[in-house]
């Protein structure tokens, strides 16, 4: 008999992948299943390990709507299956979320439940569009109110004159389509038609807007844009801090929408990264990366078995390193197979992965790059014993003409596949076509080449692009001007912040 599972309502926040609670984040990564809302972002789901489904509450870019009541079955339904279920909902389940339904559902049904809560959108709305809406000075009070009430409700629940005489902040929710007649009621009740008000879109994301006016206009100023749902409607005094408190349009990568050529299993940082700042990370990963064969797994466990022979061990990538030591623990080994042998890593992004693993690099050379770390490890060899390099199925020659050249032995040792994807996703290349994807960051020489080839094979030509490219280094801007690339901003040295520097220099919008 299928033991029962168990259903987490777990509030997602407002849109920044980063406002999930560590509590969500960790449910999200134990789940079996995930069902999220329309308005959850999807970077959020990269922390999920089981399956994840889209169950849309509202019509919007094709999508359908599901009912409530399918949801809350299939909640009951994947419970008694036994899965650990998690219901991933924009804000807070129980703000405006209908999460009290779902959760009265599973009570009825017997199916055990817990509610993480999340950030509501007006707490994030009100403090990343640079509003406090509790002040000592300005309001003391706040009032959270939906702008869009049951429908099958032949009268509204909202007193009006009681809203109008509020000692404190307003914050309506799903207010755009009643917009004029919400603002007209409150004067109609006694709010002054001065009073400040503001919509904000997109909280917390990079397409983030935030329209300022007061009862009076601020529907007509909304008419004068394209703001679309999600959005709330903020009334009160608080609105005039703006000028003063407003930070997050002020990040240097406000939106702008950075295209992300790596692996996925490699952009986790770099997407971290631009988000930190502002920014969209849209992840492209242009190879993939997969484990080798059994035949090659045997001679790595071989080469494992005398690693006492090698005087240094070589890394030049981030995914080399683990799988190294992947199939070091799968030879029934740790790191203390490694005493005595000297590191050598690429660069510090390779050196902080091989910090996962209780070791740290004796040798990172200043420029990182084979050139460099060829000429260091030069330098620094001594005696006869050789060099073992754990890289990937292919990649530049550099390193071992190099050593060789210097008479030094070096053994390579493929510890991963690493293989072009046949084409990018098509939303990338819609984005690409539409001028909507800003920058690609473009992080090596084969990765510029890919690009470029990738491009071709859509149809798209480089010259007409309104995307714009950036360069991790001079090797990889050379490459990507021979394949037909114009670079746009080049970082200063190969690391990813100093990419994202340069970016947010060149940055035309």
């Amino acid at each position: 008999m299928t033991s029962l599972g168990k259903v987490w309502l777990v509030g997602a926040g407002p849109g920044d992948p980063g406002l999930i609670t560590v509590r969500g984040a960790q449910l999200l990564a134990e789940a079996d299943l995930v069902l999220y809302d329309g308005l959850v972002n999807p970077l959020l789901l990269k922390l999920a390990h089981g399956r994840c489904e889209r169950t849309a509450r509202i019509r919007r870019d094709g999508q359908s709507i599901v009912l409530q009541t399918d949801i809350n079955q299939r909640l009951i339904q994947e419970a008694r299956d036994g899965k650990r279920v998690v219901r991933l909902k924009g804000g807070d389940p129980y703000v405006f979320g209908r999460g009290s339904e779902e959760a009265a559902a599973l009570h009825q049904a017997g199916i055990p439940f817990e509610v993480v809560p999340g950030i509501t959108a007006a707490t994030a709305a009100a403090i990343y569009a640079g509003f406090s809406c509790t002040h000592r000075d300005l309001a003391s009070a706040v009032a959270l109110i939906t702008g869009h009430e049951d429908p099958t409700r032949s009268e509204t629940r909202l007193d009006f004159q009681a809203l109008a005489r509020f000692p404190g902040t307003l914050v309506f929710y799903m207010a755009l389509s009643r917009l004029p007649d919400v603002c007209s009621q409150l004067v109609a009740a006694g709010m002054p038609r001065e009073t400040p008000a503001a919509i904000v879109c997109h909280a917390s994301l990079p397409t983030q807007q935030v329209i300022e006016g007061c009862l009076l206009d601020i529907a007509e100023r909304l008419q004068q844009t394209s703001v679309r749902p999600p959005s709330l409607l903020i009334i009160g005094e608080c609105v005039r801090q703006r000028s003063q408190l407003s930070w997050f349009e002020k990040l240097p990568l406000f939106r702008l929408s950075i295209g992300i050529a790596r692996p996925e299993e490699q952009a986790g940082d770099a997407a971290e990264l631009v988000v930190r700042q502002g920014g969209e990370a849209v992840i492209m990963p242009l190879i993939e990366i997969t484990s080798v064969d059994q035949l090659q797994a045997t001679r790595i466990r071989s080469t494992i078995e005398r690693l006492a022979e090698f005087q240094w061990i070589i890394w030049t990538s981030g995914n080399g390193v683990s799988e190294f030591f992947h199939h070091l623990k799968l030879a029934g080994r740790d790191a203390r197979a490694l005493a005595g042998i000297q590191l050598a890593c690429v660069g510090d992004a390779t050196a902080r992965r091989l910090t996962d693993f209780g070791l740290t690099a004796d040798l990172v050379p200043p420029v990182f790059r084979a050139e460099s770390l060829a000429a260091e490890l030069i330098r620094h060899h001594n005696g006869s014993a050789p060099m073992l390099w754990a890289r990937a199925s292919r990649g530049r020659d550099v390193l071992p003409e190099l050593l060789q050249a210097s008479g030094i032995r070096l053994e390579q040792l493929v510890v991963y596949e690493s293989r072009d994807v046949p084409t990018l996703e098509p939303h990338v290349l819609e984005r690409i076509r539409a001028g909507t994807l800003h920058w690609i960051a473009l992080t090596s020489p084969a990765a510029a080449r890919r690009v470029a080839e990738l491009l071709h094979a859509a149809d798209i030509v480089a010259d007409g692009l309104i995307t714009r490219f950036a360069s991790i280094s001079p090797l990889t801007s050379s490459a990507a001007r021979t394949a037909g690339l114009q670079v746009h901003a080049e970082a200063a040295a190969a690391e990813w912040p100093l990419l994202l520097e340069a970016i947010a220099h060149a940055n035309p919008l």
